[in-house]
């Protein structure tokens, strides 16, 4: 048995809550994600820290609320943009630190210069692109200014024209684990990091692909064709991780950055219709939005040496979580380091009324403002995505009774909303400087 664990994170973009067969979905297939739930955790309550990708991606890899690591918005996919600082520790360079290897393959969205791209913030390895999103076939960004192609390993632009994005990101994961292997008496950890574009636009599947879901509408079919091209991909980074009999002492992270978009650019012909291609299952809210539809993801951990498997955990757990996790697993010190996430050890490996690390959460996006206590849920100038604004200012929930987030209890609660609204304007004055009127 290796003395630390290898660590891999599969990362998702726009993947609703109900868009895995785990989660509920009868028409997309997922059979090796499911087994990955089976023979692991999944969450019922887990979160990303914001509605959108690049924030979200940011409080992963520091353990910190996005507004800390001064990444709380979308960032460029232009060549000269700026991202995430090396003022702030990551899990790939904390990893690296104690003696892991480290590699990455997929989307980063944290900056695309040379000071802040996946190399400069301790992956020995990286394959994949700097921008939101790409073309699937021709790996080129053309959502903002001027097109640019987006392809890179390491620090060398390359070609791979006419190949599947998602595919090209499984094969040099699977590359990476089969040069990982015991059989060449290798006993360094690994830190893999698999962030899938799928299944952000542009709406792109390969024939095969789309035709095991020829029976769905088209936006449906697509979506289950991009997400069954990534559920191919996790079966074949685990099924090689079995082949080299690392399995066993290998952490397994599965979920995604937020909730599905409604973009119209989503459609691919011009349209100026919603796009509802994606599904947030029960919850109220997509992209862009802090009700449940919008940071509520499907979320999945796997250990099996440490975690019995097939468990449910109804407790609230978080993006920033998984960095103090891995740590606490790997026997790194977690003391003195500035995370705002909890590890959530005690909680994967209680046989037995699992607690959640955190009596509160809070999130800000674009004047949003959400938090969650216990049951309750508090959103503050919410939207359900983008553009749409909800009805109500404050809406208050009690998200045991209500998921769906339909009721607004918050005049028949009045003491709890008012106490809420003081410790979620407390954090935000503490986290940005700022009060919130």
């Amino acid at each position: 048995m290796m003395s630390r664990p290898n660590f891999i994170v599969f990362y998702c973009d726009d993947l609703g809550y109900g868009d895995l067969g785990c989660y509920g979905s009868d028409q997309i297939k997922t059979p090796n994600i499911d087994q990955l739930a089976e023979n692991g955790v999944r969450f019922t309550d887990w979160y990303s820290n914001s509605p959108v990708c690049s924030p979200s991606r940011a409080a992963l890899l520091t353990g910190k609320y996005p507004m800390r690591t001064e990444v709380d918005q979308i960032l460029s996919g232009q060549r000269g943009a700026a991202g995430l600082s090396h003022g702030h520790e990551s899990l790939p360079s904390i990893a690296k630190q104690h003696g892991y290897r480290t590699a990455m393959y997929g989307k980063w969205h944290l900056g695309t210069t040379s000071e802040t791209s996946p190399n400069a913030h301790g992956f020995d390895e990286f394959f994949g692109f700097h921008a939101g999103c790409v073309d699937y076939f021709s790996h080129i960004f053309y959502w903002e200014g001027v097109p640019v192609h987006d392809l890179w390993e390491n620090e060398e632009e390359v070609w791979n024209n006419g190949e599947y994005m998602t595919e090209l990101i499984t094969e040099r994961a699977v590359q990476f684990i089969q040069g990982q292997g015991q059989d060449k008496g290798e006993d360094q950890p690994f830190f893999l990091y698999v962030p899938y574009n799928a299944p952000h636009y542009p709406m792109h599947a390969p024939a095969k692909y789309m035709e095991r879901f020829s029976h769905l509408p088209w936006d449906r079919q697509v979506m289950a064709a991009m997400i069954s091209a990534v559920d191919d991909g996790v079966g074949e980074v685990i099924n090689a991780l079995k082949r080299s009999g690392q399995y066993q002492d290998t952490m397994i992270f599965f979920s995604s950055d937020n909730g599905p978009s409604t973009e119209v650019r989503n459609w691919l012909d011009g349209t100026p219709d919603k796009y509802y291609g994606g599904d947030a299952g029960i919850f109220k809210g997509h992209k862009g939005s802090l009700f449940e539809g919008g940071i509520r993801e499907p979320a999945i951990f796997s250990y099996p040496a440490q975690i019995q498997g097939g468990q449910v955990v109804e407790e609230a757990g978080i993006m920033m979580d998984i960095l103090p996790t891995f740590m606490e697993f790997a026997g790194i010190p977690v003391a003195d380091r500035a995370i705002d996430g909890k590890s959530m050890v005690d909680m994967l490996t209680r046989q037995s009324n699992p607690q959640s690390p955190h009596d509160q959460l809070f999130w800000e996006y674009n004047d949003q403002l959400a938090m969650r206590q216990g049951d309750w849920k508090l959103v503050w100038n919410g939207k359900l995505d983008f553009d749409e604004t909800a009805e109500d200012v404050i809406q208050l929930t009690n998200l045991r009774k209500d998921a769906g987030e339909r009721h607004n209890a918050a005049d028949e609660y009045p003491e709890l909303t008012e106490q809420m609204k003081t410790d979620l304007q407390t954090w935000y004055q503490e986290i940005t400087g700022s009060s919130k009127e």
